[in-house]
């Protein structure tokens, strides 16, 4: 499986901060935002990634991240430098994806839970199927939704509906088969002329090939489009790191748990890193090794 984090767009909502800078470098507490969604590829076992960016933001992301060996993974960035749509990154990232399967997330979207991971849902998918994840929220309006019928049955995908049809919100995270990109190419750009990932997940409700996972009270699910969401999530995650004691989306101790890298090749990135919190927290994991 390959993964792709959705890692471009304008970030309108963000002005002026994204006039600058891409939102996904954005601190969420003490990280960049981009390593939560990272966080949960490598949680899941996927060692190839691509970052869909700007060609003006590549440099920035470059400096944070390099090529991905520092944390037992190989990165790819792929430019998309005008926003056509979320299925348009499976386009751009076509000669990427072949013959993989794929699991995608928006670069701007926190996941936490043990539950979450211990599913191993990401891990397992092998199929000719297309796969989201929907929470249930108090504004529908503002995501995608799944409609049921009485019976649990999917019967529609809708984009910001007008009225309460249901609650049952998309989240950013979706896996496909390795016919992703061909579908996609056949998609027809909506009024705002983008390509939908609702009418990609529509071909795939309309062949009976969409498999839907709803995301419990166990998991919390952010989605950091605005300066509020973004405070609620730093606030989380300050909260949960200061009661546990441990850090959300250490991607260094993340790679050293799933044996991506050695201890000793931990230790040599520690030497590379100015004085920090973040670097007296990956010390502390080499003492406690």
């Amino acid at each position: 499986m390959i993964g792709i984090v959705l890692a471009g767009g304008n970030g309108t909502r963000l002005y002026p901060i994204n006039s600058y800078l891409s939102k996904q470098l954005i601190p969420i507490y003490d990280k960049p935002l981009i390593y939560y969604p990272l966080s949960i590829l490598m949680l899941s076992g996927i060692k190839e990634i691509l970052i869909v960016c700007k060609n003006n933001q590549k440099n920035n992301y470059y400096n944070l991240l390099g090529d991905g060996s520092k944390f037992g993974i190989k990165l790819t960035y792929v430019i998309q430098n005008e926003p056509k749509g979320l299925p348009d990154a499976f386009i751009v990232c076509e000669k990427y994806i072949k013959n993989k399967r794929v699991c995608m997330i928006l670069g701007d979207n926190i996941f936490y839970g043990s539950d979450f991971v211990s599913k191993q849902i990401i891990k397992n998918f092998n199929s000719k199927k297309c796969t989201i994840f929907a929470k249930s929220v108090f504004e529908p309006q503002r995501y995608g939704v799944i409609v049921k019928d009485k019976k649990n049955n999917i019967v529609d995908v809708i984009e910001k509906p007008l009225s309460d049809i249901s609650n049952l919100a998309i989240t950013g995270l979706y896996l496909f088969d390795d016919n992703v990109s061909e579908l996609s190419k056949k998609l027809t750009p909506s009024k705002r002329g983008e390509l939908e990932i609702v009418d990609l997940i529509k071909n795939y409700l309309e062949n009976d090939n969409l498999n839907l996972e709803i995301l419990g009270r166990g998991v919390a699910w952010f989605d950091s489009g605005t300066f509020q969401a973004y405070m609620e999530a730093s606030n989380f995650v300050k909260a949960i790191e200061e009661r546990h004691r441990v850090k959300i989306a250490c991607l260094e101790e993340i790679a050293l748990n799933k044996e991506l890298i050695s201890i000793d090749h931990l230790k040599s990135t520690i030497q590379n890193l100015a004085s920090s919190e973040y670097k007296d927290y990956l010390n502390n994991i080499v003492k406690n090794y």
